[in-house]
């Protein structure tokens, strides 16, 4: 028999570090922003310096600059549930993984910002 595999993931995961803005839907202490380490069409993984407890609901945005969406900036806003927290040594931050249940794109005036960074 074989073992069984702990790892729950179904959809490929792409390394992505792009700035994350996260909230907590239970809170009112606002945003804070962060870096994903990889997304897939279903989940998020990325690091804070805040506890979380796995079940929380979380809003995060996050703007997929052109070269990744071959297009225009593209910012998108997911609700999301914490599904695994990953606990460091008492110096490092605290692994979020993190599974998207429904999502909006936004206007956005991001590609102007891109553009000014890649331009100035």
């Amino acid at each position: 028999m074989l073992a069984e595999s702990t790892d729950r993931r179904s959809m490929r995961r792409f390394d992505m570090r792009l700035p994350a803005a996260i909230r907590f839907n239970e809170s009112a202490v606002g945003e804070f922003l962060t870096e994903t380490q990889n997304v897939s069409a279903r989940g998020v993984f990325f690091y804070l310096d805040r506890e979380v407890v796995p079940g929380s609901r979380i809003e995060v945005t996050l703007t997929f600059p052109p070269h990744i969406t071959l297009t225009d900036a593209v910012r998108v806003r997911f609700a999301a549930r914490v599904i695994r927290v990953e606990t460091p040594s008492p110096s490092a931050r605290i692994g979020i993984a993190a599974m998207i249940e429904e999502y909006e794109f936004l206007r956005s005036n991001a590609a102007s910002e891109f553009s000014k960074a890649e331009t100035g």
